[in-house]
């Protein structure tokens, strides 16, 4: 999924400023009320304002290379670079004007800081326009880095750009600002210095906190560190999906895979909740609460790992954030032996439902009333479609209450309250199922079950 780079505003505040800084006339004027000789020659004067007037870029590009090499060092060179960069740019010729912007910023203090911020812009903008074409060659590396020292140049430039221009508005050098930040962050994401990139958009959201693209690009970066700062990148996706960003359901589901890899639960169907909970959240908070989290494989394979059937009962009747992270390690797991005791049996054409009690005491399974496993065992071959390997057991009708019943199975829900668990997938270990014409009752054991 690609989404262009934002450069919010930065195309009609560039253009005024480029036809600003286009006009030599100033220079000329100043040094005449000044009463002080110019620092060029009138010839010089006049084929720069020839070369201004012409309007065909291929005629234009003649003039400028006569000019350059009649007067290769003419104090001039700063307007003759801009009228460059501005014919290639529209002749499409992307890379040769990219190199005149960058010869009117190597000027450094011999030209004005508005006439170099216009260059860095331009060059933001170029760059954008022929990225692929600028990056895809042995000096790629060069060209990013240039790319991203111009636009951290062009943010420090701004306030003697609005020394120099006061017409321009506190919002308008705040878009410039926030543009700048953005390319900065743009080329460190190609150089893949993503420590930097998160720093460049975090300065961008920080003078707009409601750019989704600039949160966007903040959750890519996150996510792209070494190592990935997951967190706080599914809270920057979130926040974009939030803020209505182009292809809001792309991000959206880009952000629930993400999670889904970050968390590789045995049913992903359980990142939906973590994802509708995260959008909520992030729609209030620019920033991630250091006490949000989620969490991560390795989270949920230790709890996994440690689980019985009985921790799960328990920490799953308990509530909260334990039981959320139980149920991520648990649901879908298949556990090889269980033991209960039969509560109630309800049949079915192709099935039974055991409704069957666990516990860690023999003296509550062989006291339970009331059940808390509802157990589905498939008597007859299961519809076409349902998951999993499933060989049938017609001999489980003969299960009774009272009965013990020992099995495997798949855990695939659960209900808080009453508290049940539900398991299918399963196999009734056939010592536990009466034998046919029997009516003998098989109690729980003594001992409390190990499970």
């Amino acid at each position: 999924m690609i989404i262009r780079r934002h450069l919010s505003g930065l195309a009609i505040i560039f253009a005024a400023l480029f036809l600003a800084s286009l006009n030599p006339s100033p220079a000329a004027g100043q040094a005449a009320q000044s009463n002080q000789a110019p620092s060029y020659t009138l010839p010089e004067y006049n084929q720069l304002q020839a070369a201004q007037a012409e309007k065909d870029p291929t005629a234009q590009l003649k003039l400028l290379d006569a000019f350059v090499a009649q007067y290769p060092n003419s104090t001039l060179l700063e307007y003759i670079y801009q009228l460059y960069y501005q014919a290639y740019y529209k002749l499409k010729n992307y890379a040769k004007a990219i190199e005149y912007t960058d010869k009117v910023i190597a000027l450094g203090d011999k030209a004005d800081a508005p006439t170099r911020a216009t260059a860095v812009q331009a060059r933001v903008q170029l760059f954008t326009q022929d990225q692929a074409e600028l990056t895809k060659g042995s000096d790629a590396h060069d060209q990013e880095t240039k790319e991203r020292d111009a636009a951290l140049l062009g943010v420090k430039l701004l306030p003697d750009v609005k020394k120099a221009n006061p017409q321009l508005s506190d919002d308008k050098i705040k878009a410039l600002e926030s543009a700048l930040d953005g390319a900065a962050g743009s080329a460190d994401i190609l150089l893949k210095d993503y420590s930097a990139a998160i720093e460049a958009y975090k300065a961008q959201l920080a003078l707009n906190p409601n750019d989704p693209v600039a949160s966007y690009h903040l959750g890519l970066a996150y996510l792209q560190s070494t190592p990935p700062q997951s967190l706080d990148g599914f809270w920057a996706l979130a926040r974009a999906v939030d803020l209505k960003i182009q292809d809001a359901d792309k991000v959206k589901d880009y952000l629930r895979k993400t999670i889904v890899n970050y968390q590789q639960p045995n049913c992903d169907s359980l990142i939906d909740a973590q994802l509708n909970e995260l959008l909520q959240l992030a729609a209030n908070a620019p920033d991630r609460p250091a006490t949000w989290s989620i969490p991560s494989a390795a989270d949920i394979q230790k709890v996994a790992q440690s689980s019985t059937i009985i921790t799960v009962i328990s920490d799953l009747s308990g509530g909260g954030d334990k039981a959320k992270l139980t149920w991520l390690a648990i649901c879908g797991a298949e556990f090889p032996e269980v033991i209960g005791k039969i509560i109630d049996v309800n049949k079915s054409d192709n099935f039974v439902n055991i409704m069957s009690f666990t516990s860690a005491s023999s003296d509550e399974i062989a006291a339970a009333t009331t059940a808390n496993m509802n157990v589905k065992v498939w008597t007859a071959a299961p519809p076409a479609g349902t998951a999993g390997q499933i060989t049938p057991q017609p001999d489980v009708v003969r299960v009774q209450k009272e009965d013990e019943i020992r099995f495997s199975g798949t855990l695939v829900s659960y209900d808080p309250t009453p508290f049940m668990l539900h398991w299918d997938s399963v196999k009734v270990d056939p010592s536990t199922i009466p034998e046919k014409g029997s009516t003998a009752k098989h109690p729980p054991r003594k001992a409390a079950p190990k499970q």
